[in-house]
């Protein structure tokens, strides 16, 4: 009982969210990495898996090379970073891109790989060009699998953003880091408690957007324009 009165007593001080320690500013922090690192990441891996996907060469071997990502210990990455390029934001962004392509990759060529090849044949039949196909048949029914890849990177990359600390900068991780610096229990507490509930509210956003979109985003809603 004395943890939890613990605990709440460290989120109720005004001083731990106000300033550059700050929960706030910590949080913007955390926030500022795992957006730049996800966009990247999407930006990445979202045209090479619609490439792999359409052109069938090599998806499994992509698909096993990306997966080793997973494999990879993030503050391996992170150590491995700052030897290359040395104490900058940039190694932690490196780190978070390369652990957040992998379910983005591999959703997106396994979604637009199993749209069944008679739906397509039949597009083609009807007059439709490739990618026409592609934008009101295949994507449509591929969607809720890349979304669904996306949601996993996110929340894995909020539970990895918290590394940034190990490497000197800043987020949510300075309060598991600094924590244990100074053994400080509630503020340990404190950060986990951040970073979960975090990930929690993320995942609850993304899966209520991602059933409105999916509601949303079907074949035969688009316009079949095949002129």
């Amino acid at each position: 009982m004395d943890v939890f009165q613990s605990l709440y007593g460290w989120f109720v001080r005004a001083d731990h969210w106000r300033g550059d320690d700050g929960i706030l500013t910590r949080l913007a922090e955390h926030l500022g990495y795992v957006s730049l690192s996800i966009v990247i990441a999407s930006l990445i891996a979202l045209p090479l898996g619609i490439l792999i996907a359409n052109y069938r060469q090599g998806a499994q071997l992509a698909i096993g090379i990306f997966n080793i990502g997973r494999a990879l210990p993030s503050l391996g990455v992170v150590i491995l970073a700052i030897m290359l390029i040395g104490y900058d934001p940039a190694t932690v962004i490196l780190a978070l891109v390369v652990m957040s392509i992998p379910p983005i990759l591999t959703n997106t060529i396994v979604g637009i790989s199993q749209v069944d090849s008679s739906l397509k044949n039949a597009a083609a039949a009807m007059g439709m060009r490739r990618w026409q196909t592609f934008i009101q048949l295949e994507l449509p029914l591929a969607f809720a699998l890349i979304l669904a890849g996306f949601r996993t990177a996110l929340v894995q990359l909020i539970a990895t953003a918290t590394i940034a600390a190990y490497a000197g900068f800043g987020g949510l991780g300075r309060f598991l880091i600094d924590g244990l610096g100074r053994n400080d229990i509630p503020q340990i507490m404190a950060g986990a408690v951040l970073v979960s509930a975090l990930a929690i509210a993320s995942e609850w956003a993304c899966s209520n957007i991602e059933r409105r979109m999916v509601k949303t985003i079907r074949p035969g809603q688009h316009s079949m324009n095949i002129n």
